[in-house]
């Protein structure tokens, strides 16, 4: 009996896993034309558990024209939803002063019992961050 609970809960660890592996990944979205104003965001979801997040904005009327934001830390999956997390003593410096605790994502892809020919971009919605222009950001896996 004890190697049947065993086999099942390895079983649905390595699911977990399986899982959270398809979320490793750059994950990128461009707003707007180099021309006027151009936003670029891009995640990077590290196998390790840790990530980093760059925003770079280049706007030829703002002040100052361009300008670049940086977050890192560590993440979790939980089914289908990404926890951030970061350590304000090691993840915050002069370069990386973006706060991720307590943002949330929502992992979006094609399921694998979905069988039309109907097309999901595999993506990150945030939909929970206390950075206001995070809240309702989809970026899209490369």
């Amino acid at each position: 009996m004890k190697i049947i609970i065993t086999i099942l809960i390895l079983s649905f660890n390595f699911s977990l896993f399986a899982q959270s592996n398809q979320m490793i990944g750059d994950y990128t979205h461009i707003i707007g034309q180099e021309k006027t104003r151009k936003i670029n965001y891009k995640l990077t979801l590290n196998q390790d558990g840790t990530f980093l997040f760059h925003s770079y904005t280049k706007d030829k009327q703002g002040i100052p024209p361009e300008v670049n934001a940086y977050g890192k830390g560590k993440w979790e999956a939980e089914k289908n939803i990404i926890l951030f997390f970061t350590d304000k003593e090691n993840d915050i410096d002069e370069k990386y002063d973006l706060d991720f605790n307590g943002s949330k994502a929502r992992f979006i892809s094609k399921s694998p019992r979905d069988k039309t020919d109907r097309i999901v971009e595999t993506s990150l919605q945030f939909f929970e961050s206390k950075i206001f222009w995070i809240e309702r950001l989809k970026i899209l896996k490369n």
